[in-house]
């Protein structure tokens, strides 16, 4: 029975992949260039134990009551630290990006078709040459939320409110952007 957990989100991810979600969301032609070349990066970011030590004993207690898994624990939160040093960008933002977006749940699909904890758009790996089931892989979808969520910052002048908007389509509404800053805080 605990195949399904694995089987269904990647059957309704090949289902939903066709649909058409939100009208130029995450479509920017600027990114794909910059996730090629992000999904090539690969560099050991923990050179400091103590920054290492620090993030977990921070962070690792919030994220046990979402993620029961001990090893899946570990392994998001070393992305999300790797990712958000790589692109200077504040780990506790992404962390309230996925939260927001997935609860943490890698297996998670919307209704418009994204996919994985930070609710990457199916799209991508086609035009990244990469298969759909990349998108459930911890490291590929923090690599590729964080890149575009990057984008959307330096697009928009460091204003988190409109480049929260734009990452989840939802240009000129506020109610997204809010949902995540109130958990930032």
């Amino acid at each position: 029975m605990s195949y399904l957990r694995y089987i269904l989100p990647i059957a309704l991810l090949c289902v939903v992949s066709s649909l058409t979600a939100h009208a130029g969301q995450q479509k920017d032609p600027e990114l794909e260039p910059l996730l090629r070349q992000a999904l090539a990066a690969n560099e050991d970011c923990f050179v400091d134990r103590f920054d290492r030590e620090v993030w977990f004993t921070t962070m690792e207690p919030k994220l046990k009551r979402l993620v029961a898994n001990a090893d899946e624990r570990t392994h998001i939160l070393e992305r999300v630290y790797c990712e958000s040093k790589r692109l200077r960008l504040p780990a506790g933002l992404v962390m309230a990006v996925i939260e927001v977006e997935s609860r943490f749940d890698r297996w998670a699909v919307s209704s418009a078709g994204a996919v994985g904890l930070m609710q990457v758009m199916p799209f991508w790996p086609r035009q990244l040459g990469m298969s759909n089931a990349q998108l459930v892989r911890i490291p590929e979808n923090i690599r590729m939320g964080c890149t575009i969520l990057k984008y959307y910052l330096d697009r928009e002048k460091g204003d988190y409110t409109k480049a929260l908007a734009r990452y989840n389509g939802s240009v000129n509404r506020r109610q997204y952007p809010d949902k995540v800053l109130t958990r930032l805080a």
